[in-house]
Formats: structure tokens, C-alpha cells, sequence
């Protein structure tokens, strides 16, 4: 059965480029000025991502005016208009509240200023440069499925639904679990919050720890990020409950160490690659500035799925250990 999920990711991929079509010398940029604007870098994700970005544009000859919005969308969009004002040579945005932040984004372009975007579907951007989100969304949905064997009570984390990357994981869970009626999702969901995610995670795990205080009434609990993992797995263990199984996306080192721990309720994580996903921005950004006007709406860089299995071998493949 094909599900609507792949199908619109199959979609997106028509003007998918693959990381082995780029391989290739990427271009100076040399005398150019990039900015690059981000939500925050607070998270692993976020900070690596970003100073993937910085190194990149210093590596290919560039200088970066790098600016960092402290999870606060009236600092960053004070950014955007400082960027607008230097008027570089292009702006990389990356993640953050798009209904917020679309205006200004618009008028990066008003600017003739050429927008890229990491993690941001906008239809300001050229280039938005992300994993397959679709694929995450199924992949983990369908892991965590097989893993209860169909059926069980599960709670959802859904505080983040305005960031499309998050909204599109959480749809993929819904979608994936129409297939699995025996899988219900504990009403009303949670919502996760930003900063103190991972202590306030734990505390309302807590909460619902009490409130089903019996074996066989959660069978997982289901996070779109891997921050509020965290704080779920903590909980969790110290509440000797440790048949809850914990999903989550993005692959921090503390997570996957958690999820290759055998006796962790952390079961599974989806791995992105951050570092590789602000280099790729840059490159494109490169490729534009140098007359390349081929680029797709989006580059997709691939994820990993992490499991018991294969954490240990996946660590090492991301660098985060020897």
C-alpha cells in the first residue's frame, strides 16, 4: 500500500538533489557576505547545523555574518531586518515559527537579497536544505508500530506543531498509525516547552506516570524531537516503568547513547546530520551566487534510523565517538 505520506515525499523529490549529484567542487565565495539567521542553538541539531553554516562560508572564502535569535521570535526577526539593512550577498534562515517569521522572510527577497533556508518550507526560499521529514515520520512511526506489536496506549508530544519539519512527523505518526488501529493515542496529547524542555518532559511524564499507574497502560511515548526524549526516558526510569519504550528524531549523542543502552527505555531515534545539512546550504548558496540557477525547491539529506541494534556503529559513523 503506498500512503500519502511517501507519496508527497516522492513528490518533493522530483526536484530532489541527491549528495552524490554534488559531490562535485563546489564554487568560491570568496568576497561574498553571508548571513545566516537561526531560531536558536540551544539544541545539538540547531548548533550544529549552524555552525556547520559558519564553517563553510569561512572554508569556501566567504565571510559570515552569523546571528543567533535565542528562541525569541521578536530578536530574530530584529535580526532579519539587521541582515536586510548590511545587505549580503544572500541569507540563510534556518528553522523557527514560519506563520511568524514568513513576512520577513518576504521582504529578504522585497530586498533582492537571495533566500536559502535550513529546516524552513517557505515559498521565499530558492533552497530549503532538510532531511526527508516524510520518510522520518514513517520510519520512526513504523518502527515504534512493529515494536508494540500493534497495539498499545501511547503519548504523543505535540507542542511544536507550527514548525512545518515537526508538523510533518507528526502527520506521518497519524497516518502510519490508521494502519494500526490498535495503537491509541492517549488524550490530550502533551506539549513540549522552550527553554527547560527536557526537565519539563520529565515532569509531566511524571504526571502521567501517576495517572496510569499500571503496567500495560502506555506502552511508548512518542516525541517529534529528541530533547523532551530525554526528560521521557528520565522519567520513565526513575519510575522503575521501564516496559515504556521512548521514540524520538534528530539523534543527539546523549540519545543515541541512551538508545544503544540495553536496559534504557529509549528505543529507537532518527539521526540527522546537521553539520552536513548547514554545509549543504552553504554549497548551494554558492552554486546560486556563481550563476547555477538549477537548484531544486529542496535538498534532502539523508537520516539514520537508531536502534538497539546498531547505535554503537551509528555513533561512530556521526563522530559522536571513537
Amino acid at each position: 500500500m503506498v500512503r500519502v505520506g511517501r507519496t508527497l515525499g516522492l513528490a518533493a523529490a522530483v526536484a530532489f538533489t541527491s549528495l552524490a549529484a554534488q559531490a562535485q567542487d563546489v564554487p568560491s565565495l570568496r568576497g561574498k557576505r553571508i548571513g545566516i539567521t537561526v531560531a536558536g542553538t540551544e539544541h545539538y541539531w540547531d548548533l550544529r547545523a549552524y555552525q556547520g553554516q559558519v564553517d563553510e562560508v569561512k572554508r569556501l572564502g566567504g565571510v559570515p555574518i552569523a546571528l543567533d535569535g535565542g528562541r525569541n521570535d521578536s530578536r530574530q526577526i530584529a535580526q532579519i531586518q539587521t541582515l536586510i539593512s548590511q545587505k549580503p550577498d544572500a541569507i540563510i534562515e534556518q528553522l523557527g515559527s514560519v506563520p511568524v517569521l514568513e513576512p520577513w522572510l518576504k521582504k529578504i527577497r522585497a530586498a533582492g537579497i537571495p533566500l536559502f533556508t535550513v529546516d524552513t518550507v517557505s515559498p521565499s526560499s530558492i533552497n530549503d536544505t532538510t532531511s526527508d521529514n516524510f520518510r522520518i515520520g514513517e520510519e520512526l512511526a513504523l518502527r515504534m508500530a512493529s515494536d508494540l506489536g500493534g497495539h498499545g496506549n501511547i503519548i504523543v508530544f505535540n507542542g511544536a506543531y507550527n514548525v512545518p519539519v515537526i508538523a510533518i512527523r507528526y502527520d506521518e505518526l497519524r497516518l502510519v498509525l490508521k494502519s494500526f488501529p490498535g495503537i491509541h493515542i492517549i488524550q490530550p496529547e502533551l506539549h513540549e516547552v522552550v527553554p527547560n524542555t527536557v526537565q519539563n518532559a520529565y515532569a509531566q511524564i511524571t504526571d502521567m506516570l501517576a495517572k496510569y499507574p499500571n503496567k500495560g497502560q502506555i506502552a511508548a511515548v512518542w516525541q517529534a524531537w529528541d530533547v523532551p526524549q530525554v526528560g521521557a526516558t528520565q522519567a520513565i526510569v526513575a519510575a522503575h516503568r521501564s516496559e515504556i519504550r521512548t521514540y524520538g528524531v534528530d539523534g543527539s549523542p546523549d540519545v543515541v547513547k541512551m538508545v544503544g543502552d540495553p536496559a534504557s527505555p529509549a528505543a529507537a531515534v532518527v539521526a540527522q546530520q546537521p553539520s552536513l545539512i548547514g554545509k549543504t546550504a552553504v554549497d548551494n548558496v554558492a552554486r546560486y551566487l556563481n550563476g547555477d540557477r538549477s537548484l531544486p525547491p529542496y535538498t534532502f539529506v539523508p537520516s539514520i534510523l537508531v536502534t538497539k541494534e546498531n547505535a554503537l556503529a551509528v555513533s561512530k559513523q556521526l563522530g559522536q565517538r571513537s
